[in-house]
């Protein structure tokens, strides 16, 4: 974690400042446990007294949490833009499915071609680097591991657009679908046809953005969510047409 020395001030409202920062610029995530009290001090350069009265104040204001022997973490919440109520809704209506990857084609486009303009050497190698292991999952036949790292490459892109707003609300909405609320990701990469096609879409979405090419970016994101959204039309129209076959041969048989 990039803590640094801080600067004249008082130096517990400088500590604050530094985490609130890193906070919001996503380097510390929700649930992230900080460095120990004695390490932490010593990285940032304050006395423990200093640290312990930063602490307070960011728990005050619901930020940092404390934990019962396992230390000071960012607080859970910070990752849940929605109710429990909304998200329950969320998952029973194919109406919230296909409205979240419109929503997602759009703003991830603007990601894709921000981290291609404004991502630093850092972020792209970053990028680069989960492309790999997307690979390296596809070779082993993972599809819970290329899942995670599907949702781990499209987030990094996220982080590389260096805008903080779309950062967290991005993170909250892949959450959800990490918890198999719009749907399950892991289904996808079981057909081996799909599985190819995700592997150069994500190729060439990762090309793009290696060259700085905003505009091949853009679309090659856009591309790969109109392929996903089109793949769940053809599964829900299956399982639709699975049940009508179904109660028809009910009928005819006398089971209905």
């Amino acid at each position: 974690m990039p803590f640094r020395p801080v600067q004249s001030e008082k130096l517990s409202s400088a500590v604050v400042r530094q985490i609130e920062e890193l906070i919001l610029r996503g380097i510390l995530r929700p649930g992230e446990r900080l460095p120990a009290e004695r390490e932490l001090s010593e990285r940032l350069g304050v006395s423990r007294p200093s640290l312990r009265e930063a602490v307070a104040d960011l728990q005050d204001r619901g930020l940092l949490e404390t934990r019962a022997g396992a230390g000071i973490f960012v607080t859970e919440v910070l990752g849940s833009a929605f109710s429990d109520a909304l998200i329950q809704l969320f998952s029973k209506h194919d109406e919230a499915v296909f409205d979240y990857l419109s929503f997602r084609r759009d703003m991830e486009g603007l990601a894709a071609e921000r981290a291609a303009l404004h991502g630093t050497p850092s972020d792209l190698k970053v990028i680069d680097a989960l492309f790999a292991k997307m690979e390296a999952a596809h070779m082993k036949r993972n599809p819970a591991e290329e899942a995670r790292l599907d949702a781990d490459f499209h987030l990094a892109i996220i982080e590389a657009s260096h805008n903080v707003i779309m950062l967290h609300m991005m993170r909250s909405m892949y959450q959800l679908l990490r918890e198999g609320v719009f749907y399950n990701r892991s289904v996808m990469f079981k057909q081996r046809t799909t599985r190819e096609a995700l592997l150069e879409q994500h190729r060439a979405i990762n090309t793009a953005l290696q060259a700085r090419d905003a505009a091949a970016a853009k679309a090659a994101v856009q591309a790969h969510l109109g392929y996903v959204e089109a793949a769940l039309i053809a599964d829900r129209k299956a399982e639709r047409d699975e049940d009508v076959a179904r109660q028809r041969f009910d009928r005819v048989t006398g089971r209905g």
